[in-house]
This record gives C-alpha cells, sequence and structure tokens, in this order.
C-alpha cells in the first residue's frame, strides 16, 4: 500500500498499567476520563451563548420567532446576553406577575428593560 507507514506494536506496552483491572475498575476509569474530557465543554457551554441559542431558547418558551430577535436585540444593547434572554424573560414575568408571552411582548414595546438590568445587576457590553 503506496504511503503506508508500519507502526511498531506497542498496544502491551501502553496498556500495562490497565492489565490487572477488573471490568469494573475500566469502566469507572472510563468514566471518570470521559468526564475529565467533558468538563471544559461544560464551562464552555455554561458561560458562553450565542443569539441563535437564546432564539431557540425562547421558541421553546412559547416565543415566536418574529418576536425572539427583538428581545435578543433589547438582552445584547444591554449587555445582558450572557444572562440568558429566555431567563430575562422569566423573570420579568415572575417579578410583574405576567405571563411569559406578555413579559415578551412588553419587553418587545421597551418596558422592563430598566428592570431586567436592575434585576441582573448590568451586565458586559
Amino acid at each position: 500500500m503506496k504511503g503506508y507507514l508500519k507502526r511498531d506494536d506497542d498496544f502491551a506496552s501502553r496498556r500495562a498499567h490497565l492489565a490487572d483491572m477488573s471490568d469494573e475498575q475500566l469502566k469507572e476509569r472510563f468514566w471518570a476520563l470521559a468526564e475529565q474530557i467533558m468538563d471544559p465543554l461544560y464551562d464552555l457551554a455554561k458561560e458562553n451563548t450565542t443569539p441563535a441559542v437564546e432564539r431557540a431558547v425562547l421558541l421553546r418558551m412559547g416565543i415566536s420567532s418574529l418576536e425572539a430577535q427583538p428581545l435578543v436585540d433589547g438582552a445584547m444593547d444591554r449587555g445582558l446576553m450572557g444572562k440568558g434572554v429566555g431567563h430575562i424573560v422569566y423573570r420579568i414575568a415572575r417579578e410583574n406577575n405576567l405571563e411569559i408571552r406578555e413579559a415578551g411582548q412588553a419587553l418587545i414595546e421597551g418596558k422592563y428593560w430598566d428592570q431586567a438590568v436592575e434585576i441582573f445587576k448590568g451586565g458586559q457590553k
């Protein structure tokens, strides 16, 4: 085969530290390593968001796609994007005894943004 590079088989030496482990111990080690690999990804997802993700969250909350964009824009303009636009809508609804869609509509109309900034202590633009 052209371009084939023969690799020395080092499987036995690479698995030496695993050789005496039971299946249960191997399974535990696998999941511990998998968790270790995923931790930075979880942190990344927890600390970062995008307008598309925020619109998707709003859609699942019953806000239409046409209504979602002005809400995301409003949060971005006020440096609140990292708080989660769905979270903002939810908190405004809860604080003002409104339904989720009513809170979304009110925010689109420009109401309650000052309250949102106060609740979330502002944001970073």
